[in-house]
Parts: structure tokens; sequence; C-alpha cells
């Protein structure tokens, strides 16, 4: 097949959960033998020069970068709060990006072309002009359910009140937008679930995010002497800022008096300055780090304090192929076949979360439990090369 990628930011380099999800399909789709070209945007938010991707995934996706100046405009949330509609869509629907697409389009045919984010949806009309392909919706999350459980969680009364409209227009535009794709792949279930519970009748696949069979594995690694407890994630998104402050100023405090000695380490992109600045006993803020991967392997316990958000985290699902104990809560686990207290341990609330922590931190042998059977979780239900197979397979009955 060939195959025609849309994404709302570059999968390359992979340092994120959306990007690494997108190359995910990718590579899969490439190593199974499938023809891929990629066309994503560059925003001030998110901008990678095309020059600093390797030569070899330029030549393999035949990458193209397009600059969208997604900076917030007044005007522009004006007009759609008095018009009703989506701010977070409305932005997308540049001619920036949407001219190159036409003009692949013209120059190319495609069997499948696939939107990777809700966000992206502008392309549907350019798409049905120009092109024969089945169009397929990857959702990364429900997304106006994330913003209706960031809605629900803000005291603020105006601030509500603009996210009741942020949340209520996206999910018009969803439902607008939805019936006109050909397919759907959610990375959920739960997702899966949801979307049909609104109406939405065109076929569904749940495909969730999948490492490749030789990345995960083969065994439990040993277990620092300091007690580590950690995070990671991106932190200008608005969920991780909740609950990394909830979990310093409500948490850390109660496994502080428990375990003197503990230590917690924070880090990803765009860590706020208010963050930067904490001085909470035992918390280490670092940022960035060069190699996800390795800071997952420093720490004792994974910490993953979530309650708005949908779709899966991409790092608990790396976290757990390497053998890493993780606490999260319902929602953070929503989208992984996992069992409290068998894969995982899961906790909802200030003192269970305060106990789990404290429970995997001082209990060697419950973290090496827990990290065999993640192991063994992550081989039967996250494994890249059956996933990508499912997803060719629903391709090909549309």
């Amino acid at each position: 097949m060939k195959i025609l990628l849309i994404c709302n930011k570059s999968p390359y380099p992979p340092l994120e959960g959306g990007p690494i999800a997108m190359n995910m399909m990718i590579e899969g789709l490439l190593e199974a033998g499938h023809q891929v070209k990629v066309l994503a945007i560059n925003t001030n938010k998110y901008f990678t020069d095309i020059e600093s991707i390797p030569e070899e995934y330029r030549l393999k996706t035949n990458i193209e970068l397009h600059y969208t100046n997604l900076r917030l405009n007044p005007l522009v949330a004006i007009y759609c709060l008095i018009m009703r509609k989506s701010f977070h869509a409305y932005r997308f629907n540049s001619s920036s990006w949407l001219k190159p697409l036409e003009g692949i389009l013209s120059n190319e045919q495609f069997d499948i072309v696939q939107i990777e984010t809700l966000f992206m949806a502008p392309a549907l009309d350019v798409i049905k002009k120009k092109s024969r392909a089945k169009v397929i919706l990857r959702a990364h999350n429900v997304e106006h359910l994330i913003w209706k459980r960031v809605c629900l969680s803000a005291s603020n009364p105006v601030k509500r009140w603009y996210m009741t409209h942020l949340w209520k227009t996206l999910r018009d535009f969803e439902k607008e937008m939805l019936p006109r794709f050909d397919g759907l792949v959610p990375i959920t279930c739960q997702d899966a679930d949801l979307f049909r519970e609104n109406g939405i009748t065109i076929p569904i696949k749940a495909i969730p995010f999948g490492l490749p069979a030789s990345k995960i594995a083969s065994a439990v690694p040993p277990l620092p002497t300091v007690p580590i407890a950690f995070h990671i994630g991106s932190m200008d998104w608005i969920p991780n800022q909740e609950g990394i402050k909830w979990l310093i100023e409500e948490v850390w405090p109660l496994v502080k008096t428990r375990v003197p000695d503990a230590v917690l380490r924070l880090a990803g992109r765009n860590m706020p300055q208010w963050l930067k600045k904490t001085q909470n006993p035992g918390v280490e803020v670092l940022g960035e780090v060069p190699i996800a991967k390795e800071f997952i392997l420093q720490g004792t316990v994974m910490v993953v304090p979530l309650f708005s958000g949908s779709g899966i985290r991409i790092k608990i699902i790396e976290a757990l192929a390497s053998g890493k104990a993780v606490i999260t809560t319902s929602i953070g686990a929503e989208g992984i076949a996992c069992q409290n207290g068998r894969d995982i341990l899961l906790a909802d609330d200030t003192n269970s979360m305060a106990e789990a922590i404290v429970t995997a931190l001082t209990n060697q042998e419950l973290c090496e439990a827990l990290g065999e059977n993640a192991i063994k979780l992550i081989r039967e239900q996250h494994t890249r090369e059956e996933l990508i197979s499912q997803l060719v397979q629903f391709y090909g009955q549309l």
C-alpha cells in the first residue's frame, strides 16, 4: 500500500508522546513493506529543522515540514467565541500546509491518507477533492474529553466558563467531522467505545501504541540504591502540570515523612517556571533529558498522576516495557490492559497515592514482581509488529 500520513507535528525526533506514537506507525508500516510519505507542520510551539532529521529518515518518508503560526491570537479567540467555533481546530485551518497538500495529491496517488489527530481534519476537503484514497483519522485522544476534564477541575468561574466553551465547541467539531472519514483508529478501546456512544457509526478499530519486540526488556533491570520516584512527560500539557502540582504539594510531603531519603525526579520538555523554582525537599527538576530510557532505568518507580486527558500514556508503556514499576491513576491507566497489584499500582487520591509510592520505594520484591509482569503484558498486548498487521488488515476492509 501507498500511505500518506498528515501529522500535526514532526514525527521525528520521537521524543514525546505524539511524535513517538506517529513514528511507531511510520516505522512499522515501512518495516512491513509499505510506502509511506509524511506531511507535517512546524509551529512556534514545536519546531523541527528538517536538516536535523537524518537523511535516511528523510529519504524513506519523503517528509515535508510546513510552518504554521499557532500563536495565540485574541481576535481569533473572540471570533470563535462569538461564532461558537472550536478555537483549537480553527487555528489549524491554514493554507500554509493545505496548499502543499493539494500539490502532493495532484501529483501522487495514495491508497490510504491517515490524518494524525482531529486538529488536522481541515485536510478533508482537499483530500476528497483531489484523491480517491480512503481517509483514516488516527485519534490520539477524544480531544473534547481532555478539555472537559480540565474544565471540571477549574476553580475559577471565568476560566470554567471559557473552558466549557472550548470543550463543547470541540465536541461539536468532532461530531461534524468524524462521519466524513472512512475509518477511525483510536489509540484505546475506551476511546473507541466513547466514539460509538457519541453516535459515530463509521468503521472503528482501536490500535494502541506498541514497541518493536526487540525493544521490550527480557528481564527486570537492577534497582537503584537510593529510593527514586520519577516522572517524565511534556510539561506544557495541562493535565501533566495539574498532576505534578498535586503530587508535589499534597502527596510528596507524606512520602518524605515516611521515607526521608526518597527523591522525586521530574523530567520533560517545557518545564513551567513555577516548577523550576520549586524548593520542596527531595524534589529534583531536571527538564528535558537526552535519552528518556536511560532516565527511566535510573529510577525505582514511575509516578504518573493524571486526573484529566484521554488516550494512552506512551511513557507508561515504555516504562512497563523496561520492566519498571509504575504507579498511576485510573485515568492514567486507560488503554492499558493492566491489573492493579499485578503489573501496575493504581491510586486515585492523596493518601492512596502516598501509600503506593512508599510501598514501592521500600519493597524491592514488589517492584521486581511488578516489572516482570509488566514486561509480559507489553509483549502480549503492545508489540508493534502485531499491531501494524491489525492496522493494515483494517485498511483492507474499508
